[in-house]
């Protein structure tokens, strides 16, 4: 278990900051069945990546209006990086696998 207390913010924005200061600098975008990088020229696959940081912000007008920052890490590529997406991960055309994968933390 890990002593590491995850931090808090009020602002996708400041998760952003944060996750940059801990070398979390790449840009990850949701593809289908993986996550793409380096201007979407390459991917990872669901089992080629951990999930380190969640972070979920709600909308102050509307609750269901919420969105997800993920610190993401590759040992296998060396990379570290954020993912941002809207709460309804589950209603973009996504996999199984990739829906397990981020829902699961």
């Amino acid at each position: 278990m890990s002593l590491f207390q995850q931090p808090s913010f009020d602002t996708v924005t400041e998760a952003l900051q944060w996750l940059s200061t801990q070398g979390f600098t790449e840009n990850f975008n949701l593809d289908t069945h993986c996550i793409r990088y380096n201007n979407n020229t390459q991917s990872m696959s669901p089992e080629e990546f951990k999930i380190e940081y969640i972070f979920r912000f709600e909308g102050d007008t509307d609750p269901g209006d919420e969105d997800i920052v993920y610190g993401i890490k590759s040992e296998i590529y060396n990379l570290k990086g954020v993912l941002t997406s809207a709460f309804g991960i589950y209603a973009d055309s996504v996999s199984t696998e990739m829906i397990k994968k981020l829902s699961t933390h």
